[in-house]
């Protein structure tokens, strides 16, 4: 039976360790927030005090952390003399980061794990802390072929969907470019819905409307910006998250420093960023990234 070291325990990696012990898998858990440890022992889960107490006798581990600078320091140690997973893992050690991060954090991590004989793949995820309780998230994998096949064997008990991207670094490439899109998608839903809603629209047949016709997306279909249309989206619960106006913008940021790199034209990728940059301005970080619908409301209010 596998041993799994989870290492951050927030509103994802919380419900992913929950479903591996639910598959019967011995995990090992740490975070910095003692108490996100702790409820995870109610599970199943080995508390563990450090990242040198939580690897020990793991064969896989598996990172979600905030950005690349914590996957750096946790994988490649930091200036306070932290020796980093790759020094302190067994050779045989198998290592899963479902961070999103910068592509170049994820392809030097995987680059010196490589230095070093071990096995490294990005697998950034989509589908918010509902598919993480679920069970049902997208898993989008860099790395070796062997890599995924690997991945492949430990992310099918916390996932529905498990694609190989390509090298180290191509799966937070490809999870940037979804996510540009998604940000995109949301801020044209708002705008559109709140055009309607502003002419005397009805915004529930208005979305009955578009999710027949040519302006159907994701956002209309499962996670609709507008308050009481659809029951169990966000949006009709506050704007409680989900997936936090914060994140969005820090996605849609890794998304621009993407673009400058390749030279790579993203116009309506930075409008949004810059709609969300105003929103969370506002104090609307901590809420659902659908709550931009709220961006719309601001002078009819």
């Amino acid at each position: 039976m596998s041993t799994i070291a989870f290492i951050g325990l927030g509103n994802m990696g919380g419900p992913m360790a929950e479903n591996l012990l639910s598959a019967g898998l011995t995990v090992q858990v740490f975070d910095l927030n003692k108490a996100a440890a702790q409820r995870l022992a109610d599970f199943g889960a080995v508390v563990a005090s450090s990242v040198e107490e939580v690897i020990k006798g793991a064969d896989t581990v598996i990172t979600m952390l905030p950005a690349g600078e914590h996957v750096r320091a946790v994988y490649l140690g930091d200036h306070s003399g932290g020796k980093g997973l790759l020094n302190l893992v067994e050779s045989d050690t198998f290592l899963i980061d479902s961070s999103t991060i910068d592509p170049e954090s994820a392809r030097l991590v995987g680059s010196e794990a490589t230095k070093k004989g071990l096995e490294f793949v990005d697998a950034p995820v989509s589908g918010g802390v509902a598919g993480a309780k679920a069970a049902t998230l997208t898993f989008i994998v860099g790395g070796s072929d062997a890599g995924f096949a690997k991945a492949e064997s430990v992310l099918k008990y916390v996932g529905k969907n498990i694609f190989h991207a390509g090298q180290a670094g191509d799966g937070q490439m490809a999870k940037i470019c979804n996510n540009l899109m998604l940000g995109i998608l949301m801020s044209g839903t708002c705008e559109a819905l709140n055009l309607g809603i502003d002419n005397g629209l009805n915004p529930k047949v208005l979305s009955d409307i578009m999710l027949q016709s040519s302006g159907r997306n994701w956002a209309l279909e499962l996670y609709n910006p507008c308050p009481g249309v659809m029951e169990n989206a966000p949006a009709s619960n506050g704007f409680q998250p989900g997936f936090m106006s914060k994140l969005m913008l820090k996605d849609l940021g890794l998304g621009a420093e993407a673009a400058l790199k390749s030279q790579s034209s993203i116009p309506m990728g930075a409008l949004a960023r810059n709609l969300y940059a105003f929103h969370n301005a506002n104090g609307n970080e901590e809420l659902d990234f659908s709550s931009l619908f709220e961006f719309y409301q601001r002078d009819k209010k």
